[in-house]
């Protein structure tokens, strides 16, 4: 415990003889004059000029204050400032901070933690800990010693504008609980927390920066509800406490006396009564609660004389000095009564260790400010507090995703926003934005129509305010909207408040009702993660909101297993190593390996880096983004095919060790009928690597009428390129061209094959799959995987479902399309197929085909569904053979190194390559995915740029880089 603090108000103070020694040392060197200087807090501004600068190195040197409290501005301004200003004092002065949120409550560029109300709806008061001490580190890393914090009073008057998000609650427990918690966060990491605003300012309808508020409460009242919080915090050793300007005629009767200023409310109840041993400081002087009544220098001496020891925000320090000696020179104060206070002060600076003052250290500021575990802890914040409030049949999380089709109506948002764009990490959610909160019907009667096929519409609401006298900026047309969706179509309306939870009392009949208290970005990602199940809900209303939703209402939604979107940190990895993802990536773009890229990365389900590089082309007009859709190539050979064939596996259908010819019997006959699915699977089946076939459907370069029109019709169905069209027989011609095709003439003592990579064993499976399943492999993918699995863009004949800007183009064909193919499948066999290969032809982004991935991680467990039944992934995945690095169908580090994957990644690893510069590797043992999607063989296939400078692997190797190890 510090010298201030005690387990109980009326221990008694033991510190140390070396702190005994200081204060008495630096006490005994300070004048009379000096001596009230330290009393004094002054408001400080690093966002000011020069001639407010000089003010406070004015009353630092002439009159030695003994504190500044810092005000708007930036870090790096005020660290340089509390330098100069330290430099000045002969007596290093406590530095103060409003800081109830984070640093961001008064500098740019700083943290945003969560508001205190956000933080009363988690389910555990163990994270307002650790904000406190996210907090407190910061705080001392920019030299700050003080923090105003936390708010310690019971919000129980929705009406009260100055308090209501900034308290934990109406819970006098819940807001003790937290508010302790709090302090102990500051305090255990040497910051001296100042409970506010004793003796309670949470049922007051009036402003006090703006006017005196009345508490008209009898002492019961006063005792049971609103003191409870502080005697609880005074106990648990709270080193500071904050008198707030309120009117208690209960109290003092006084008229237009503020509590700051009542000898009986500061003295007789706090001190004596309450025996609070530690600071206590003055509500800012300059608020109109006490500066309407009182001149400068006469408020300041009265908040003395009531018994206050910081007199913080005095408008006039010479005046106020002066009006103080006068009143010692009457008798009106005593000289022992300044140095009690003083000597408190001394204490608090020692406790502070500005006994040992170090200016603050300017290298690296920003950054050890902004360190990444804060963020971990941000993002715990908010998700704890997600409120599920209405839930009717559990349509909350989604399930369902192939059966529901999903609307967003976003109000108070730009049409690019963080909320709807989580939505889309999650399934193909048609999207809507209303930027302006108070829009007219007009704006809102235009989206209806738009409505028509939907059965879900999840309308959030952002951008709002914090007050019930403005609604809290929630228009009167938003709540009619509402009410339209919910009265008069047969939609299922999710509502998502993203501010207040008092404003839940417009929507208190939804059926499906979220709140997310605050409109901060986290929240905004957090809440869809909600909604979808890849987070549960866990936040109780900390407030009562109407008759129907009281206080403690919640409700706890489970987990689904989807992909969550956090912070590397808090899966264990490390951000600024993963940055370096940056250097390869652009590096890559640089020398013209590919034009540009997407790069993903998942750790324990959670997707921690997804970010786009480059543009579509060389001339550099279209950016990449996440959201672009590219041709994967071989990758479908295990997000298509292979899936199929796992699936007939698990259900139990199909044999490994089986002749194809089994389960293909147009194979009887011929020299691939007695191949084993295992071989096939391994590469080890004797097939050649490819067959050119597209070459035997030209004639002098060019594309011969008898396979091919400009015009699609019955005859030629399969799209090759826009305005190219095969004939609709082309897949049996390949089918019989590949069966003809020679096996390898190299054939081992045991019967087998070397291994050799080959696309036609995909082929032959795709054939196999669509036997056994009656039915085309895309449409049986998109039935049983994508669809339900929510993805958007992974998928065959992607123009079906896309505009061609949506998809990077590949290679500028001048040997068979005589085209530039975008939107179509690169590769010749699956083009004259129409675009669906057993090898070739699904196209994606990273974001689904890490969905499909992650899925296979878990082992066939995604959403609440299961894909697969037994233990069929880790079965395929498993390397088969000595001779070759091969699972079934999948991909695998090679063991001597210099393979396909960082010579990091462990054996047990899996996944694939694709030929127009993709990869997507999966790693059990860490739970790691890596993406890697480029176009590299735009505008031409022969560019080898990506293997020679060993692009993918090298990224891979940083994923590993980035593994913080396990201690």
């Amino acid at each position: 415990m510090g010298p201030l603090m005690s387990l109980k108000s009326s221990d008694e103070v033991i510190v140390s003889t070396k702190e005994k020694i200081w204060v008495d040392s630096v006490f005994s060197t300070l004048t009379p004059d000096e001596r009230i200087g330290q009393l004094f807090m002054v408001a400080a501004y690093s966002n000011k000029d020069e001639k407010h600068f000089r003010e406070i190195d004015n009353l630092v040197s002439q009159y030695g204050i003994g504190g500044l409290m810092f005000m708007q501005g930036g870090p790096e301004r005020q660290a340089r400032l509390t330098n100069r200003y330290q430099r000045l004092a002969e007596v290093p002065m406590l530095i103060a901070m409003d800081a109830e949120w984070g640093l961001s409550m008064r500098l740019d560029s700083s943290m945003n933690f969560a508001k205190q109300m956000t933080l009363g709806a988690m389910d555990d008061e163990k994270y307002v800990y650790l904000m406190g001490r996210e907090i407190a580190l910061k705080m001392k890393r920019l030299g700050v010693n003080v923090s105003f914090s936390p708010v310690m009073d019971v919000n129980v008057n929705p009406n009260n504008p100055v308090i209501g998000n900034r308290s934990f609650g109406e819970s006098k427990e819940e807001v003790t609980r937290r508010g302790i918690a709090y302090i102990q966060g500051l305090q255990d990491h040497g910051v001296i927390a100042v409970a506010k605003h004793f003796p309670g300012h949470g049922d007051t309808d009036t402003d006090s920066h703006l006017a005196l508020p009345v508490v008209q409460h009898d002492m019961k009242r006063l005792t049971e509800v609103e003191l409870y919080p502080f005697k609880k915090s005074f106990d648990a050793g709270v080193m500071g406490v904050m008198i707030a300007h309120l009117y208690l005629p209960s109290i003092d009767t006084t008229r237009n006396l503020a509590s700051t200023l009542s000898y009986p409310l500061v003295t007789g109840l706090l001190k004596e009564k309450m025996k609070y041993r530690g600071l206590v400081f003055t509500d800012a002087l300059n608020m109109k609660g006490v500066s309407k009544y009182y001149k400068p220098g006469e408020v300041d001496l009265k908040a003395l004389m009531a018994g206050n020891d910081v007199l913080l925000f005095p408008e006039d320090v010479p005046t106020a000095v002066t009006k103080i000696k006068e009143a010692i020179a009457a008798g009106l104060l005593k000289p022992e009564d300044i140095d009690q206070r003083v000597r408190k002060i001394l204490h608090a600076k020692y406790w502070a260790g500005l006994n040992r003052y170090n200016p603050v250290e300017l290298n690296n500021l920003k950054e050890e400010l902004d360190r990444p575990l804060s963020l971990v802890v941000q993002e715990q914040l908010f998700e704890h507090s997600v409120t599920v409030v209405q839930n009717k049949d559990n349509l909350l999380p989604f399930r369902y995703l192939d059966t529901m089709s999903i609307a967003s109506v976003a109000i108070g948002v730009p049409a690019i926003n963080t909320f709807q764009q989580t939505l889309n990490h999650y399934a193909p959610v048609a999207t809507f934005a209303i930027p302006d909160r108070f829009a007219p019907d007009s704006a809102f009667t235009k989206i209806i129509p738009q409505l028509r096929d939907k059965d879900v519409v999840v309308v959030s609401i952002h951008n709002m305010n914090y007050t019930s006298a403005r609604d809290f900026g929630i228009g009167v047309s938003t709540r009619a909207f509402i009410r339209f969706l919910q009265e008069r179509t047969d939609k299922k309306v999710v509502v998502a408040v993203m501010g207040n939870a008092y404003s839940l009392k417009f929507f208190e009949d939804s059926n499906w009702l979220v709140c997310g208290y605050e409109d901060h970005s986290v929240a905004q990602s957090l809440v869809p993660q909600v909604l979808f199940g890849a987070r549960a809900a866990r936040g109780k209303l900390p407030v009562t909101a109407s008759a129907k939703l009281k206080a403690g209402t919640g409700l706890n939604t489970p987990l689904l297993g989807r992909l969550k979107y956090g912070i590397p940190e808090s899966v264990g990895m490390d951000s600024k190593v993963l940055k370096q993802i940056d250097n390869v990536a652009t590096e890559a773009v640089a020398y013209a390996a590919t034009p540009g890229c997407q790069v993903l990365v998942v750790k324990d389900g959670t997707v921690v880096f997804n970010k786009s590089y480059g543009y579509y082309t060389y001339d550099k007009t279209q950016p990449v983004t996440n959201n672009t859709v590219y041709d994967i190539a071989s990758i479908t050979k295990v997000a298509a095919t292979l899936q199929a064939v796992m699936f007939l596996k698990d259900q139990g259908k199909i044999s490994l060790d089986e002749k194809i010819s089994t389960y293909l019997p147009e194979l009887r006959g011929t020299n691939k009928a007695n191949l084993l699915l295992r071989d096939i699977l391994t590469h080890q089946a004797g097939l050649q690597a490819t067959l050119p076939h597209w070459q035997k459907t030209m004639d002098n370069k060019k594309l011969k009428e008898t396979y091919y029109a400009s015009t699609q019709n019955d005859l030629f169905s399969n799209e090759v390129i826009p305005g190219v069209y095969s004939i609709s027989s082309m897949e049996d011609s390949l089918w019989t061209w590949t069966v003809k095709s020679s096996l390898l003439t190299t054939k081992k003592g045991n019967g087998t094959y070397d291994y050799k990579y080959s696309d036609l064993g995909f082929y032959i499976l795709k054939r196999m799959a669509e036997h056994m399943l009656n039915q085309p492999l895309n449409e049986f993918m998109d039935q049983n995987f994508y669809a339900p699995l929510g993805l958007s863009t992974l998928g065959y004949t992607p123009l079906l479902k896309h505009p061609r800007e949506a998809i990077a183009p590949t290679e500028d064909d001048n040997y068979f399309r005589k085209n530039l193919i975008w939107g179509t499948v690169h590769d010749q066999g699956a083009a004259m197929m129409g675009g669906v290969g057993g090898h070739a032809g699904l196209f994606s982004n990273a974001n689904d085909l890490a969905i499909l991935l992650q899925m296979n991680l878990q082992n066939g467990h995604y959403g609440g569904h299961k894909y697969f039944k037994t233990n069929v992934v880790p079965e395929f995945s498993r390397k088969q053979r000595a001779e070759s690095r091969r699972g079934l169908g999948w991909d695998k580090p090679e063991p001597t190194g210099n393979g396909p994957t960082s010579d990091l990644a462990p054996m047990s690893s899996f996944g694939h390559t694709g030929f127009t510069g993709t990869c997507a590797w999966v790693d059990p043992e860490n739970k790691l995915i890596y993406v890697f999607l480029s176009n590299r063989v735009y505008p031409d296939a022969g560019n080898n740029k990506l293997v020679k400078y060993n692009i993918r692997t090298r990224i891979h190797d940083v994923v590993y880089k980035a593994l913080i190890p396990k201690t």
